[in-house]
């Protein structure tokens, strides 16, 4: 489809930029809405979207499909937890901790979050939860709080246990974490977001920069620092670390969290702990008062890793320690592939998103690179890429690779 009105609109609804998901894939859902309301007539469609926000509404749904589980990125959620103690303490019940989610998805992360507060011990009224997202329809899902199978991922599902009752196939989600969200539609980019409401202490956006472009990314940021204190953090995805390193932000210092404080301390502070993925908590039938962190939470000694046998196994086994926080033993593992099979763009792909989540640019780019020599047309590689390049500047190399990913999407719509 050549007409670029629709990526237009997209564009300036919502800041979807179209090269970054592949204009192949907006097109098809372009034609599936026009084929529903006007029989395919693209004329009669655009006609009926200027006038129809429902339907404008339809076609953002039918392009944007969320991929999100629980505890996604555990180290993100450990760190919250001991950021939030802390707060606790200085705050005294002055008022609640403050966090927004946003995109919120299907609720997977902002539950999580009240999850993960709750086992750290702060009281139900010690923090209030905002979950906003463009789309009603994943709100609608989010508030009927159940679940299927695929929403649960990783090896450790003990919050299973204590916040979810299995109803058939799927799971039930608590009253008392569900209470603690409050669920608003939501577009990050709509002028005046939020604007009666007091900032944030702890916002969560991640995998949302990304698809935008550098002006829609720069206009972003701009947004999201408005929306958190000054004393606050940011949690984001990998990807875009080096997107808000190049906006001046310091990054949190805590190993695989993605977080970064909205603003430097003005006095050096201590070396933040590493937090360890989310396990299994104890229960408290009356939460305890929160004690203050007074040193680095150990790390847990590591479970077995399952035996896997076969090339597409270990990829697998790889992509499940990465996505748990376990970056040293994924690092290990791309590193035995490699030995084990010889050069494969999919190891060189995970090295290279590691590098990227520690803040080492230089070694991601490398690790890109020899992904996309053994496979030029590799999407992830691709969008990191140019994600990388954009961030230092380089439009054009970062437009080059968004160009080639599109191709890649279109050979196989």
């Amino acid at each position: 489809m050549s007409d670029t009105r629709f990526f237009q609109l997209l564009k300036e609804r919502i800041g979807l930029d179209a090269d970054s998901i592949g204009e192949a894939l907006i097109a098809r859902a372009v034609r599936q809405c026009a084929n529903r309301f006007a029989n395919g007539d693209l004329d009669v469609y655009w006609q009926h979207l200027q006038g129809s926000a429902e339907e404008l509404q339809a076609l953002i749904e039918a392009v944007v499909v969320p991929e999100t589980w629980f505890f996604r990125y555990p180290e993100s959620f450990a760190a919250l937890a001991q950021l939030a103690v802390r707060r606790g303490l200085e705050l005294a019940g002055a008022r609640p901790l403050r966090v927004l989610s946003l995109p919120c998805s299907s609720g997977e992360e902002p539950y999580s979050i009240a999850m993960a507060l709750l086992d750290a011990g702060l009281a139900e009224t010690a923090f209030q939860i905002d979950a906003l997202d463009v789309s009603p329809v994943v709100l609608e899902r989010a508030a009927h709080g159940r679940y299927g199978r695929n929403s649960f991922r990783g090896n450790d599902l003990a919050f299973r246990d204590r916040y979810f009752t299995a109803e058939g196939q799927d799971y039930r989600l608590d009253e008392r974490v569900r209470r603690r969200v409050r669920l608003r539609q939501g577009n990050l980019l709509a002028p005046g977001l939020l604007a009666g409401e007091q900032p944030y202490d702890y916002l969560f956006c991640r995998n949302l920069l990304i698809y935008f472009d550098r002006a829609t990314q720069d206009r972003a940021v701009q947004v999201l620092l408005r929306l958190v204190r000054d004393d606050g953090v940011l949690f984001i995805g990998p990807a875009e670390a080096s997107l808000l390193s190049s906006q001046g932000l310091r990054p949190l210092g805590v190993a695989q969290s993605f977080a970064f404080l909205r603003k430097a301390p003005q006095a050096p502070e201590r070396p933040a702990p590493v937090a360890k993925p989310w396990g299994p908590q104890v229960r408290h039938t009356h939460a305890p008062r929160p004690q203050p962190v007074r040193q680095a939470i150990e790390r847990p000694a590591p479970r077995p890793s399952p035996v896997v046998t076969g090339a597409a196994d270990e990829l697998a086994e790889i992509a499940r320690l990465a996505n748990q926080g376990r970056s040293e033993e994924a690092r290990q593992h791309c590193e035995r592939y490699l030995a084990a099979h010889g050069p494969a763009a999919q190891a060189y792909y995970w090295l290279g998103l590691l590098a990227d989540a520690e803040g080492n640019a230089e070694q991601a780019q490398a690790f890109y690179r020899k992904a996309l020599y053994l496979q030029p047309d590799h999407q992830e590689s691709l969008l990191h890429l140019a994600a990388l390049l954009a961030a230092r500047g380089d439009e054009e190399g970062a437009r080059r690779l968004q160009e080639r990913a599109a191709r890649g999407v279109k050979r196989d719509a």
